[in-house]
């Protein structure tokens, strides 16, 4: 019988987990959600198979803890691509499909963040 790998019962937390989740919860009180994670549904979830707590929503957002800050943590719509928005950005831009382009430079404007040069290489038409 193989065991589900995602899970947002506590009790299937272990105490790794839990510590994990302490320091989101710490990092939401004290500098809230990330500006583009919805707050409808907000819960606590685990990864078995990566080992990720994370929270996510009804629209199956994630925020994850970065470093020290609680960020949003994506997947490209067409791909399927995961990261956080600055290791989606160190990516070649070549590597995406278009539509996870559109996707990434989107979320890069709408939290401010400028393209790096060769993002902004790839967008200037040709």
């Amino acid at each position: 019988m193989t065991k589900n790998y995602y899970t947002e019962n506590l009790a299937d937390f272990g105490f790794r987990e839990i510590k994990m989740l302490s320091q989101i919860l710490n990092a939401w009180v004290e500098n809230g959600l990330p500006n583009d994670f919805y707050t409808e549904g907000v819960r606590a979830a685990f990864n078995r198979n990566s080992g990720n707590v994370f929270l996510t929503n009804d629209e199956y957002q994630v925020a994850m803890m970065n470093g020290g800050n609680l960020e949003s943590f994506y997947t490209t719509p067409y791909e399927g691509h995961e990261g956080f928005l600055e290791e989606l950005l160190e990516n070649d831009p070549t590597e995406y499909h278009h539509e996870d382009i559109e996707f990434i430079t989107e979320i890069a404007k709408s939290n401010s963040i400028e393209l790096p040069k060769p993002w902004m290489d790839f967008m200037e038409p040709k």
